[in-house]
């Protein structure tokens, strides 16, 4: 369950932030109600995650994917396209945050 916690906060974290560009420094009602909503969700969802996931880890992963799904979401919507250095490096925080999942005794497999 810890799992489907943490995809939740992760989904909506990306969502909120994906909305920030639109709410064009909260001038705009709907993207600014959705960043708003967003975060909430995220870090409610999160805290549900910390009752049995350490923080560090808990926090790597959920900033690690959502950095790049952010990313993807911004390729999409606003066609902003990282260069090869920022694929490298969000291929980096890819591959950290499975080495984590795999081998990590922390998060109590």
């Amino acid at each position: 369950m810890v799992y489907l916690y943490l995809a939740l906060a992760i989904i909506a974290e990306v969502i909120a932030t994906s909305a920030l560009k639109a709410s064009e420094q909260f001038t705009r009602l709907f993207p600014t109600l959705i960043v708003v909503t967003g975060y909430v969700v995220a870090f409610y969802v999160l805290t549900l995650v910390l009752k049995t996931m350490p923080v560090g880890i808990a926090y790597a992963i959920w900033s690690g994917l959502g950095i790049v799904l952010v990313t993807l979401v911004s390729v999409v919507l606003y066609r902003q396209v990282p260069d090869l250095p920022a694929i490298i490096g969000m291929g980096f925080i890819i591959l950290g945050v499975i080495v984590i999942n795999v081998f990590s005794k922390t998060i109590g497999h």
